[in-house]
């Protein structure tokens, strides 16, 4: 075999290595009013990043979706439409239609535990008393899945956690999301090319 058939060959193998792929799973709610909510900080962190990479979301089965290619992988960006308590069917469809396991899929959500901002990135672990994530974990019959939690604090009295999570940012805190925001999106990324413990690594506490 010349050089030049082996380079040949060598090119078509790559071309027929098929790109590694991650499913970005932004939880929340649908409709305008729960847009900027508490409760949608997955939705908003993916608008963000399909905002910065001049990608868009499609409406598809189960929920918006976006694709977005870098250095040999594949990004199938979610927003199940599902309403939050029942996200796990969104979740498991999407794994299932696009061959994706669970250590590759990353599951964006708000935190009351952590204070605002704080990002706390794990492989695995409880719901934490989260609805969206209690689904997943019941469709999905596993807690051994990436999730990239975001702190909204608990600065709400008793009895109005409910009014708290699906009320809307105050001042000060929009003031600070944009900064978050941009974090978050740099957290998508380095989670498809760096590896989650990389990721959890650089980004754990910031």
């Amino acid at each position: 075999m010349n050089w030049f058939s082996r380079i040949f060959k060598q090119n078509n193998k790559q071309e027929e290595t098929p790109m590694k792929k991650f499913l970005i799973v932004g939880l929340g709610n649908i409709g305008a009013e729960y847009v900027n909510t508490r409760h949608n900080i997955g939705f908003k962190i993916l608008d963000y990043f399909t905002k910065k990479e001049a990608i868009s979301f499609q409406t598809a089965k189960l929920g918006d979706v976006a694709e977005f290619k870098t250095k040999g992988r594949t990004l199938i960006l979610l927003k199940p439409n599902t309403y939050m308590n029942l996200s796990g069917k969104a979740v498991k469809f999407w794994m299932e239609k696009e061959n994706i396991e669970k250590e590759n899929i990353l599951v964006i959500t708000d935190d009351l535990n952590l204070s605002f901002g704080t990002i706390r990135i794990k492989s695995k672990g409880s719901d934490g008393g989260h609805n969206g994530l209690k689904n997943i974990q019941l469709v999905l019959n596993s807690t051994e899945y990436p999730r990239f939690r975001f702190g909204i604090s608990d600065e709400f009295k008793k009895g109005k956690q409910v009014d708290y999570v699906l009320g809307e940012w105050n001042d000060d805190e929009k003031t600070k999301l944009q900064e978050r925001l941009e974090l978050g999106s740099e957290i998508i990324t380095s989670f498809a090319l760096a590896g989650l413990a990389n990721t959890m690594n650089i980004y754990n506490g910031k």
